[in-house]
């Protein structure tokens, strides 16, 4: 029999996203792929529950419940999942007795962002892990006092922010060991899609995030939209082409604008990328990415990388990225270049244009060598003591 493992995080809470659906597909289809027993378990609560045109929705009849259940299937996880509303004793999935008498056989709990709060299920599990994929934020508010953090009552602490705890990091670790962890990819699901030239830069992004600014210690880090600003004038410095599909809210329409006049793109996220697939397959149909950092993971210099940038390298798409310190740990130059300047970035998109092929091939090697889902996995298993089947 092969060991259970519980894996929880928000993906029905973010309807229409493809590229965050993928960031916790890669855990369960990594963490299957090495032969787990693995169960997708949400939390969502009422008023997060919407209907097609995000307006207030009983649970049952919500889009959350059915992203939640097409992606699911999609994947082969429908027997093994269960989105649970926090209110009304309601479930789509396994129900909570169901989960009980599975958290008992559990070997592990992977909890994404502390997305799993029920204690009679976290209580049976015999070791929990954390994973923080918004370095800065999550450290911050636990120094805060901020219980929406949801850290405390883990074993082991894993964060994407892969400075945290040096020197040249703010970022406060408040007495926990912070592991550092990268984003994997199941590469059998993310083949390599050749074309013979450049066509177009893109990138899937929020243009502030799900977060606001954050100030800690006199200090405000900022969001997306501020580091975004520095780089309008790509396009009129560059000869490629600039795509974004953004999502970003009518009061920004001075931003959309200033983004229109300067030459970028803009497209509709929920129609490029709203499903894994939609995702997958506009991540494939570009020729490279660019894109800026939240504020917060640049002005940290916290070693964050993107759970997206890491689908581009793996399809064989370079990728122009604003440096976090990632530098530190990943090799830059070929197929995956780092800037923090605009004379960076127009260097870097030269580069990447004038042997395009050459950098293509890089970035499939970056991902092989750095974010394939069995390393990452596999060494997440030898820090906990779990062993791999």
């Amino acid at each position: 029999m092969s060991d259970s493992i519980l894996i929880s995080g928000a993906l029905a809470n973010k309807p229409f996203n493809g590229g965050n659906a993928w960031s916790r597909l890669s855990w369960l289809l990594g963490f299957k792929k090495l032969g787990f027993d693995v169960c997708f378990i949400e939390e969502i609560r009422p008023d997060a529950c919407v209907d097609s045109s995000g307006n207030p929705s009983p649970f049952r009849s919500s889009a959350n419940v059915r992203y939640f259940r097409e992606t699911m299937e999609e994947f082969g996880l429908g027997n093994t999942c269960s989105l649970l509303c926090t209110e009304g004793n309601e479930a789509y999935g396994l129900d909570l007795r169901q989960l009980t008498s599975l958290a008992d056989r559990a070997t592990l709990l992977f909890n994404l962002s502390g997305h799993l709060t029920i204690p009679d299920l976290k209580q049976r599990v015999s070791c929990l892990v954390y994973y923080d994929d918004d370095p800065g934020y999550t450290q911050f508010w636990h120094a805060q006092g901020n219980t929406g953090a949801r850290v405390s009552g883990h074993d082991f602490y894993f964060s994407l922010g892969a400075n945290i705890g040096t020197p040249e990091c703010p970022i406060p670790t408040n007495g926990i060991k912070w592991h550092a962890t990268r984003p994997p990819v199941v590469l059998e699901d993310w083949s390599v899609t050749a074309q013979p030239q450049l066509d177009r830069f893109t990138t899937v992004a929020s243009w502030r995030g799900a977060y606001s600014s954050m100030q800690f210690n006199g200090v405000t880090y900022g969001v997306k939209a501020h580091e975004f600003r520095k780089f309008l004038e790509l396009p009129q410095r560059s000869a490629c082409a600039y795509e974004i599909a953004l999502q970003i809210h009518p009061s920004d329409h001075r931003d959309l604008e200033a983004l229109s006049d300067k030459g970028w793109r803009v497209t509709d996220p929920k129609t490029a990328a709203g499903s894994p697939q939609q995702f997958r397959d506009y991540v494939q149909s570009s020729g490279a990415e660019f894109s800026a950092a939240q504020g917060i993971y640049v002005d940290t210099n916290s070693g964050w990388f993107s759970d997206r940038t890491v689908r581009y390298l793996a399809s064989g798409k370079p990728a122009l990225v604003q440096e976090t310190g990632f530098t530190r740990h990943y090799p830059t130059g070929q197929g995956l270049l780092s800037f923090r300047t605009l004379d960076e970035a127009v260097d870097g998109a030269e580069r990447i244009a004038g042997d395009y092929g050459k950098h293509c091939a890089a970035a499939r090697r970056v991902a092989e060598a750095h974010f394939d889902s069995d390393k990452v996995i596999r060494e997440i298993a030898r820090t906990i003591g779990l062993s791999v089947p």
